[in-house]
Protein backbone atom coordinates (compact mmCIF):
# COMPACT_ATOMS: atom_id res chain seq x y z
CA UNK A 1 0.00 0.00 0.00
CA UNK A 2 1.49 3.82 -1.08
CA UNK A 3 1.50 5.84 1.75
CA UNK A 4 0.44 9.60 1.05
CA UNK A 5 3.12 11.84 1.49
CA UNK A 6 2.56 15.89 1.98
CA UNK A 7 4.79 18.17 0.81
CA UNK A 8 6.38 20.24 3.84
CA UNK A 9 8.18 22.91 2.41
CA UNK A 10 8.85 25.85 5.05
CA UNK A 11 7.65 29.14 3.71
CA UNK A 12 5.97 27.84 1.12
CA UNK A 13 2.05 28.19 -0.24
CA UNK A 14 -0.36 25.85 0.09
CA UNK A 15 -3.67 25.64 -1.51
CA UNK A 16 -5.93 23.59 1.17
CA UNK A 17 -9.22 22.26 1.34
CA UNK A 18 -11.15 21.10 4.72
CA UNK A 19 -14.35 19.53 4.81
CA UNK A 20 -16.93 18.46 6.73
CA UNK A 21 -18.28 15.23 7.56
CA UNK A 22 -21.83 16.40 6.75
CA UNK A 23 -21.63 17.34 3.45
CA UNK A 24 -25.30 18.35 3.49
CA UNK A 25 -24.59 20.76 6.61
CA UNK A 26 -24.77 24.47 6.49
CA UNK A 27 -22.47 24.27 10.06
CA UNK A 28 -19.16 26.54 8.26
CA UNK A 29 -21.62 29.76 7.18
CA UNK A 30 -24.24 29.28 9.81
CA UNK A 31 -21.10 29.42 12.46
CA UNK A 32 -18.98 31.37 10.28
CA UNK A 33 -18.17 33.84 13.47
CA UNK A 34 -16.86 30.28 15.17
CA UNK A 35 -14.66 29.85 12.40
CA UNK A 36 -13.07 32.79 12.15
CA UNK A 37 -12.34 33.08 16.07
CA UNK A 38 -11.08 29.64 15.26
CA UNK A 39 -8.59 30.77 12.41
CA UNK A 40 -7.60 34.05 14.37
CA UNK A 41 -6.30 31.73 17.06
CA UNK A 42 -4.31 29.49 15.59
CA UNK A 43 -2.72 32.52 13.04
CA UNK A 44 -2.05 33.99 16.94
CA UNK A 45 -0.19 31.06 17.54
CA UNK A 46 1.04 29.75 14.40
CA UNK A 47 1.32 32.68 11.89
CA UNK A 48 0.51 32.18 8.33
CA UNK A 49 -0.71 34.77 5.18
CA UNK A 50 -4.45 34.17 4.25
CA UNK A 51 -3.75 34.89 0.45
CA UNK A 52 -7.04 33.72 -0.92
CA UNK A 53 -10.05 32.43 1.01
CA UNK A 54 -13.65 31.18 0.44
CA UNK A 55 -15.79 29.67 3.05
CA UNK A 56 -18.81 27.26 1.64
CA UNK A 57 -21.64 26.11 4.26
CA UNK A 58 -19.76 22.49 4.34
CA UNK A 59 -15.94 22.91 3.25
CA UNK A 60 -13.53 25.65 2.31
CA UNK A 61 -10.75 26.58 0.19
CA UNK A 62 -7.23 28.59 1.44
CA UNK A 63 -4.37 29.85 0.09
CA UNK A 64 -1.94 30.36 2.99
CA UNK A 65 1.49 31.12 2.90
CA UNK A 66 3.47 30.18 5.82
CA UNK A 67 6.75 31.91 7.48
CA UNK A 68 10.01 31.04 5.95
CA UNK A 69 11.33 28.64 9.03
CA UNK A 70 8.00 27.24 8.85
CA UNK A 71 6.65 23.94 6.87
CA UNK A 72 3.97 22.78 9.42
CA UNK A 73 0.39 23.32 7.75
CA UNK A 74 -1.00 20.24 9.09
CA UNK A 75 -1.15 21.26 12.67
CA UNK A 76 -2.56 24.88 11.52
CA UNK A 77 -5.50 22.89 9.78
CA UNK A 78 -6.21 20.69 12.72
CA UNK A 79 -6.20 23.08 14.95
CA UNK A 80 -8.55 25.45 13.45
CA UNK A 81 -10.41 22.18 12.90
CA UNK A 82 -10.58 21.23 16.55
CA UNK A 83 -11.13 25.10 17.84
CA UNK A 84 -14.15 25.08 15.59
CA UNK A 85 -15.46 21.79 16.09
CA UNK A 86 -15.07 22.89 20.26
CA UNK A 87 -16.99 26.50 19.68
CA UNK A 88 -19.73 25.01 17.89
CA UNK A 89 -20.18 21.67 19.95
CA UNK A 90 -20.21 24.26 22.95
CA UNK A 91 -22.91 26.27 21.26
CA UNK A 92 -25.22 23.04 20.96
CA UNK A 93 -24.65 21.97 17.43
CA UNK A 94 -24.77 18.39 16.48
CA UNK A 95 -22.18 16.13 15.34
CA UNK A 96 -21.97 12.57 14.78
CA UNK A 97 -19.35 10.43 16.37
CA UNK A 98 -17.18 7.42 15.47
CA UNK A 99 -17.48 3.74 17.10
CA UNK A 100 -14.58 4.59 19.04
CA UNK A 101 -16.41 7.71 20.35
CA UNK A 102 -14.44 10.28 18.34
CA UNK A 103 -16.44 13.48 17.21
CA UNK A 104 -17.06 12.96 13.55
CA UNK A 105 -17.82 16.65 12.27
CA UNK A 106 -15.23 16.65 9.71
CA UNK A 107 -14.02 14.49 7.03
CA UNK A 108 -10.68 13.00 8.96
CA UNK A 109 -8.30 14.61 6.19
CA UNK A 110 -7.43 17.81 4.06
CA UNK A 111 -6.64 18.32 0.97
CA UNK A 112 -3.35 20.01 0.39
CA UNK A 113 -1.47 21.23 -3.23
CA UNK A 114 1.76 22.98 -3.25
CA UNK A 115 1.71 26.10 -5.05
CA UNK A 116 4.37 25.77 -8.21
CA UNK A 117 4.61 29.13 -9.38
CA UNK A 118 2.96 32.31 -10.48
CA UNK A 119 0.29 30.89 -12.86
CA UNK A 120 -0.62 27.98 -10.46
CA UNK A 121 -1.43 30.86 -8.07
CA UNK A 122 -3.48 32.57 -9.95
CA UNK A 123 -5.36 29.91 -11.23
CA UNK A 124 -6.12 28.17 -7.52
CA UNK A 125 -7.11 32.06 -6.23
CA UNK A 126 -9.50 31.93 -9.24
CA UNK A 127 -10.72 28.27 -8.28
CA UNK A 128 -11.08 29.94 -4.83
CA UNK A 129 -12.79 32.80 -5.76
CA UNK A 130 -15.33 30.83 -8.46
CA UNK A 131 -15.79 28.24 -6.01
CA UNK A 132 -19.46 29.57 -4.87
CA UNK A 133 -20.71 30.12 -8.41
CA UNK A 134 -19.87 26.35 -9.41
CA UNK A 135 -21.71 25.26 -6.15
CA UNK A 136 -24.49 27.19 -7.55
CA UNK A 137 -24.87 28.70 -4.79
CA UNK A 138 -25.18 32.80 -6.28
CA UNK A 139 -24.69 33.48 -9.97
CA UNK A 140 -21.95 36.35 -9.36
CA UNK A 141 -18.92 36.14 -7.02
CA UNK A 142 -19.27 39.52 -5.90
CA UNK A 143 -22.55 37.86 -4.16
CA UNK A 144 -20.74 35.87 -1.79
CA UNK A 145 -20.09 36.99 1.45
CA UNK A 146 -17.62 34.54 2.48
CA UNK A 147 -15.08 35.17 0.20
CA UNK A 148 -11.83 36.91 -0.03
CA UNK A 149 -12.89 38.32 -3.54
CA UNK A 150 -14.32 41.27 -1.87
CA UNK A 151 -10.82 42.24 -0.09
CA UNK A 152 -9.26 41.82 -4.13
CA UNK A 153 -11.65 44.30 -5.44
CA UNK A 154 -11.19 46.95 -2.02
CA UNK A 155 -7.19 46.88 -3.46
CA UNK A 156 -7.99 47.06 -6.95
CA UNK A 157 -6.28 43.49 -8.16
CA UNK A 158 -10.26 42.35 -9.15
CA UNK A 159 -12.86 43.91 -10.84
CA UNK A 160 -16.38 43.85 -8.83
CA UNK A 161 -17.86 41.83 -12.12
CA UNK A 162 -15.03 40.00 -12.32
CA UNK A 163 -16.10 35.96 -14.23
CA UNK A 164 -19.73 37.73 -14.77
CA UNK A 165 -22.95 36.55 -14.41
CA UNK A 166 -23.47 32.59 -14.27
CA UNK A 167 -26.83 32.60 -15.70
CA UNK A 168 -25.29 34.31 -18.70
CA UNK A 169 -23.16 31.31 -19.37
CA UNK A 170 -19.86 33.00 -18.10
CA UNK A 171 -18.90 30.09 -15.88
CA UNK A 172 -15.10 28.90 -17.39
CA UNK A 173 -13.23 28.41 -13.59
CA UNK A 174 -12.20 25.30 -11.79
CA UNK A 175 -14.25 21.83 -12.58
CA UNK A 176 -16.92 20.68 -15.30
CA UNK A 177 -20.38 21.32 -13.86
CA UNK A 178 -22.24 18.17 -13.09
Amino acid sequence: MVRYRRNFLAGGTFFLTATLADRSSHLLVEQIAALRSAVKQTRKQHPFTIDAAVILPDHLHVLITLPLDDADFSNRVSLIKRRFTTTTLNAGAAAKRLPNGEIALWQRRFWEHTIRDEKDFEQHVNYIHFNPVKHRLVSRVHDWPHSSFHRYVRLGILPPDWAGDATQGNSGFGEPSR
